[in-house]
């Protein structure tokens, strides 16, 4: 909300806008309440379940669980709800003021508070959520899968597809598919919240949004992946179990500013090393770079997925401004395309780690005869 922060701007808001007489801390605490109020008559209205989040539950899981049990088509799936962390207003000192009544000086400050957890079923991007926190100045958080949102296009144009979990194995029209998931930015994310902001109780009311106090979304998190599909899945794990072993050097510090086209210097934030993740029996290879995540995994036993996650544009040289996406997402495509080019070098046309160590090393014949190993430092062997 960029008109609301700071403490001016939440003073010109009450008075100027609301025409209360004073700025005082009580009136924060009603406009809470009223909007709490609007939630739950939304809810009461629409028979919506409510899901109270307790600390430390898994979101994700418990929003899959309430999707089976409550399929809607479109609109409110459920509602959660949450004490979470948010900075929010709180009364600082009290200033002195010439007319003889006190004024209110507010600060932003870390409190814990209620979040209302919006899980919908939207027209055009399918499963997302919207999080609202109930007091000033009225954070909002939205999630979106834009492969979902490719899915529903291909849908309206008749294009068949099969889907990869959270991408595509096949597609009839592979060029439109990309040319769709090319055409995907700022627009149609602008017009999902315009969407919901008409449908959902929000603490600020249409009158608002049009007096220039609506909400600006920026970039919090963007993830962008490259799947590459393999023809015959029945060697890509023992392929990514190779890579994962030859480029085990990715996360040094010369490695890495090769990959993020950034310059790794002492002061440089972060611990510089190759994570390789276990989950069951999915190994999953990890680059960081400050809040950047290079991670590359075997999809679904079939496809081979660089994907990469910047959860701090400024950490990339782009502004936070939603208008950045394009620029941003080019980044990523890059990055994702130098993590393969740099795996390449050891899988194409050459010999792996194990291949050349056989090679160099004695073996016996299936008649029981010694044969040498192959010498490569030696001239003759580098002659022949």
């Amino acid at each position: 909300m960029p008109a609301l922060q700071t403490g001016a701007g939440l003073k010109r808001f009450l008075v100027h806008h609301l025409k209360f007489p004073v700025a005082s801390p009580a009136l924060l605490g009603q406009l809470t309440k009223g909007y709490v109020r609007q939630v739950e008559d939304y809810i009461q209205k629409h028979q919506i379940p409510v899901v109270p989040f307790k600390k430390g539950e898994r979101k994700e899981k418990i929003a899959r669980q309430m999707r089976r049990q409550h399929p809607v088509p479109e609109g409110v799936v459920f509602v959660g709800v949450a004490q979470e962390k948010a900075l929010a207003f709180k009364v600082g000192q009290r200033l002195p003021n010439p007319n003889g009544w006190g004024e209110f000086a507010f600060d932003r400050q870390p409190v814990y508070v209620k979040h209302f957890y919006f899980y919908v079923n939207d027209p055009e991007f399918g499963e997302g959520f919207l999080k609202v926190c109930t007091y000033a100045p009225y954070a909002l958080k939205i999630y979106l899968n834009g492969h979902e949102w490719a899915k529903r296009q291909l849908a309206k144009q008749n294009i068949g597809y099969e889907a990869l979990d959270n991408g595509f194995w096949r597609c009839e029209n592979p060029p439109r598919l990309q040319e769709l998931c090319d055409q995907l930015g700022a627009e149609q994310i602008d017009a999902f919240l315009k969407r919901w902001l008409d449908r959902l109780p929000f603490p600020l009311s249409p009158a608002d949004r049009a007096a220039g106090l609506g909400p600006r979304l920026s970039i919090i998190q963007l993830e962008y992946s490259l799947t590459q599909v393999l023809d015959r899945p029945v060697h890509g794990r023992e392929f990514f179990e190779a890579v994962i072993r030859e480029n085990l050097d990715l996360g040094r510090p010369e490695r890495v500013q090769l990959l993020f086209e950034r310059k790794i210097t002492r002061a440089t934030p972060g611990r510089f090393a190759t994570r390789i993740v276990t989950q069951g029996v999915a190994p999953s290879l990890h680059i960081g770079y400050k809040s950047c995540d290079l991670k590359q995994y075997f999809k679904e036993g079939r496809g081979l997925r660089p994907e990469g996650t910047c959860n701090n544009p400024l950490d990339l040289g782009v502004g936070k401004g939603l208008k950045n996406l394009p620029h941003l997402r080019q980044i990523l495509r890059h990055l994702n395309q130098r993590l393969l080019e740099v795996e390449r070098v050891s899988q194409d046309c050459r010999f792996s780690q194990q291949s050349m160590q056989r090679l160099i090393e004695p073996t016996l014949t299936p008649a029981g005869h010694k044969a040498p190993g192959l010498k490569f430092g030696q001239p003759r062997v580098q002659n022949s």
